[in-house]
């Protein structure tokens, strides 16, 4: 399955020194890790609009890292390090502030991202006095409340427009890699391929332009990955396994900057299909991968409703999955996927994309981009998917995702 949102990590790995450094790994809670942090660069006397501005943009710097698997690609074991040449200050085993560690419990599963795109922001900042940056300055963020700026504000006077998404899903975390894509191979992992190819063409133009984004692994795709193999030094199979895959991945961060405050953003795509046969047990194939996806989906927001793997194949799990679903929404409890079901799992499904990742009303570009749900119509539906990099929303229960634009 591609990435679909950016979550909150249960946990998360980091490394006590520069990325190549021989330095111990310590794994600990997200919300340990940013009152670390906070605790460590800001001063718990600062106003409490500046605390929450920099706890804001440790947590949207943080989730970056892991939504772009930025070291992980690389081949490390870890999510981020304790280097503020390259990351946020952590000290092994220190102890909190109290009212920083108070705010922390409330914003730690709040980020910042760019109006219609989305990755967490990499909100990069430094002290503003001895270290300038064009990131939010610590100093003057502290300054900028004391003459009454809000958070919000704060935020935006220093990374001009950015939004705040509330409440995001937690997790533990998981990686992208969706095992071994080739010729013949179909479904939503193959248009991340596509999409992600085509984009680093921009920027490698040897590697040829795959002209149909369309979730089948083809010829025009393999020859793209056996060319992309070629120009990274890798076995030129024309086979999408892990190093492949996390090549891809890298270099789509690198070409895209999503790891770079200046990123140029990643954006919701379409994929359409028509669903005009039931889907029962023992099914296999993209139709099937598209039920499991709109199901994983639900799963994060609705606790009946088991979570599923996306793998295509409609297994036990699967009809047990559709057997809650059918349950919650009032409809004959079969286990078969007929049009009705589909309609409802569609609908609902849609539902959480409309509300909670593009309301239209707060964010005009995203719906703008995404375009309006397909008009009713048991035949044809469409649903939303990224393209790299990030991990799926695969949650237990989770309350809807609130997002709030900073005024």
């Amino acid at each position: 399955m591609p990435p679909v949102t950016p979550y909150i990590p249960q946990r998360i790995t980091v490394h006590l020194g520069a990325p190549d450094s021989n330095a111990q790994n310590v794994t600990v809670n997200f919300v340990d890790y940013v009152k670390n942090v906070a605790s460590s660069e800001i001063y718990p006397t600062w106003d409490e609009s500046a605390l929450r501005a920099n706890i804001l943009a440790i947590v949207s710097f943080a989730l970056n890292r892991v939504y772009t698997e930025f070291y992980r690609s690389r081949g490390y074991d870890f999510e981020i390090t304790s280097s503020t040449a390259y990351d946020q200050f952590f000290v092994n085993g220190r102890s909190y502030f109290e009212n920083v560690a108070r705010l922390v419990d409330e914003l730690f599963n709040d980020y910042l991202r760019r109006p219609g795109f989305v990755e967490p922001l990499a909100a990069k900042f430094c002290n503003g006095t001895t270290v300038t940056c064009e990131g939010l300055s610590q100093w003057g963020s502290q300054n900028l409340a004391r003459q009454g700026y809000t958070a919000p504000q704060i935020l935006r006077s220093y990374y001009g427009n950015v939004e705040i998404v509330n409440n995001a899903p937690v997790q533990g975390i998981t990686q992208s890699y969706p095992g071994v894509l080739r010729r013949g191979t179909s479904g939503p992992s193959v248009v991340a391929i596509q999409v992600a190819l085509n984009r680093i063409s921009q920027s490698y133009p040897a590697i040829p332009k795959i002209s149909m984004v369309d979730g089948i692994f083809g010829a025009q795709t393999e020859a793209a990955v056996r060319r992309f193999q070629q120009i990274v030094n890798l076995t030129e199979d024309g086979i999408v396994g892990r190093a492949t895959w996390y090549a891809i991945v890298r270099y789509y961060t690198a070409v895209t900057s999503l790891s770079e405050l200046r990123s140029q953003g990643q954006r919701f795509y379409a994929n359409s299909w028509a669903n005009s046969n039931p889907i029962e047990e023992g099914d296999r194939g993209v139709k099937v991968e598209h039920l499991q996806y709109m199901l994983s989906t639900l799963a994060a927001y609705i606790p009946e409703i088991p979570n599923v793997n996306i793998d295509g194949v409609f297994g036990p799990a699967t009809r047990d999955a559709v057997i809650a679903a059918q349950r919650r929404f009032g409809l004959p409890q079969t286990g078969v996927v007929n049009f009705d079901t589909w309609d409802e799992i569609y609908d609902q499904y849609s539902g959480i994309e409309t509300t909670s990742w593009r309301d239209p009303e707060d964010f005009p570009l995203t719906s703008q981009i995404i375009g309006n749900p397909h008009p009713r119509n048991r035949y044809s539906r469409s649903t939303t998917l990224t393209q790299f990099p990030g991990n799926d929303l695969r949650t237990g229960n989770q309350d809807p995702v609130r997002q709030e634009v900073i005024r």
